[in-house]
């Protein structure tokens, strides 16, 4: 994999990227909550770009992985903000948005705010408005009260913390409310033995999407993280097939 390398942003923040040259459309891996470019999914993706020519950015978010930051600053519209930048300063004109867990909320956020450049999506357990359906009456009170949530965290052994700015800006950013301005093709995939994000989620976004090039595979067996050689192996026949 390429090496590290640091893109500054005008407040002095530095996100962590890599990037390979090649043919377009830019494959842009994001990656989900508390999750870097490091991942299975984002490696596997940037070394098939390698290996077949295509150009591809993988980030990490500030606060995490290599980037500078707090976690505990992060935001949907931060971090969107953040991915539009890179794609602006390092990319080609057209990009392939791909998106895992909330990467996929984010990648949807992003694509509204550079639709011109946007040439496919993919969505991998895509989870968009998480912090409406994610969130019991008690948490959300805490979170509304300014107190940040403990989640059990089954991926590690510490608890997966919620911060009362994250999920004040998720409120605002939610798209499932309304039709998705959104025409390029778009691919979601998602495993229906998932415990973090309801498959339903993947049919919820494609009746909203405004584009008519939807198609959402289901997996049976498929978990969350959908990182079995298999589950890569589906990720990249879907990336390479895209039109």
């Amino acid at each position: 994999m390429e090496s590290t390398a640091f893109h500054p942003l005008p407040d002095g923040r530095r996100i962590a990227y890599r990037h390979a040259p090649g043919t377009g459309p830019a494959l842009v891996f994001l990656p989900g909550y508390m999750s870097d470019m490091a991942g299975g999914k984002a490696s596997a993706v940037f070394g098939w770009a390698v290996a077949n020519g295509r150009e591809c950015l993988v980030l990490d978010y500030s606060g995490c992985g290599e980037s500078e930051g707090q976690f505990a600053d992060g935001t949907l519209t931060r971090w969107r903000d953040e991915v539009v930048a890179l794609v602006a300063a390092l990319c080609g004109p057209d990009v392939v948005l791909i998106g895992s867990s909330m990467g996929g909320w984010l990648m949807l956020l992003a694509a509204l705010a550079m639709p011109q450049r946007v040439r496919g999506l993919v969505g991998i357990a895509a989870a968009p408005d998480f912090t409406d359906w994610g969130y019991d009456a008690d948490q959300k009170a805490a979170l509304t009260a300014g107190k940040t949530v403990f989640e059990d965290n089954p991926y590690g052994p510490d608890p997966t913390p919620i911060y009362p700015g994250f999920w004040t800006d998720g409120e605002a950013q939610q798209v499932l409310d309304a039709p998705i301005a959104l025409t390029c093709p778009v691919r979601l995939i998602h495993g229906q033995a998932d415990a973090d994000v309801p498959w339903q989620t993947a049919l919820r976004l494609a009746e909203m999407l405004r584009s008519a090039d939807v198609q959402v595979t289901l997996v049976k067996d498929g978990d969350h993280r959908l990182s079995r050689d298999q589950d890569i192996a589906l990720l990249l026949r879907t990336i390479e097939m895209l039109p």
